[in-house]
């Protein structure tokens, strides 16, 4: 039998933003700190937005954010990512992803996304590749800094969907990074590596993903 539910993580696995993120991260700064920061020197692919946020504060400011400062840089980062997403160069949906989409909607399947992002990223992210249509539901980093506790989140959510609890074998986790088959595991799903982002093949075997994808384009487990 195939799944009930797949859950999608956004950057690298569906989309490329070709790097609107961290240039809306760095915008946000510096309007309000007049610090230049990169995203890239403080922390690494797969955290979720408030874990960038707060580890790249301290590494650019030398202490905690106090949580209005944490509002106030959310905020900004979500307004210049609203324009900058349509303007980006180098935005493109994935090889496969649409086609995956619709093979995993017309089998019946529940789909829905679980990302690091906040939901306000998460939905604009997907907007220049009309891909929000998709997905029922999601779970975001703005739900909770905890990558795990965010997947468990969505299936939680898919759960209710379909009237009852789902096995391991009955919802799958797509993402590029071992965060993601991490928080697979943590959310007692069965996890999907997809080396589409900065994660080889190699890699995501090693951070033990039930099974993993050179790409969307092919094969899909279960369909």
């Amino acid at each position: 039998m195939g799944p009930i539910a797949v859950l999608f993580d956004i950057d690298e696995t569906l989309v490329h933003t070709g790097g609107s993120g961290a240039r809306s991260w760095a915008w946000a700064f510096e309007q309000l700190h007049s610090v230049a920061a990169d995203i890239g020197q403080h922390t690494s692919a797969g955290e979720t937005d408030p874990e960038v946020g707060g580890k790249t504060f301290r590494g650019v400011l030398g202490r905690d954010a106090r949580a209005d400062e944490m509002n106030r840089l959310f905020a900004a980062y979500l307004l210049h990512l609203a324009d900058d997403v349509w303007r980006s160069d180098g935005y493109r949906v994935l090889d496969g992803v649409e086609d995956v989409l619709r093979r995993i909607a017309d089998a019946g399947v529940i789909l829905g996304l679980t990302s690091g992002a906040m939901e306000g990223a998460a939905r604009t992210k997907l907007e220049p590749g009309k891909l929000g249509r998709y997905f029922l539901f999601g779970a975001y980093g703005s739900d909770s800094p905890d990558r795990g506790e965010v997947t468990r989140m969505a299936v939680a959510k898919a759960a209710r969907l379909h009237g009852q609890d789902l096995g391991r074998d009955e919802v799958y986790v797509v993402g590029d990074t071992p965060r993601d088959i991490e928080a697979a595991h943590a959310a007692n799903a069965t996890a999907i590596g997809v080396a589409s982002g900065h994660y080889s093949v190699k890699e995501l075997r090693a951070a033990n993903a039930d099974h993993v994808l050179h790409s969307l384009t092919g094969p899909f487990p279960g369909l």
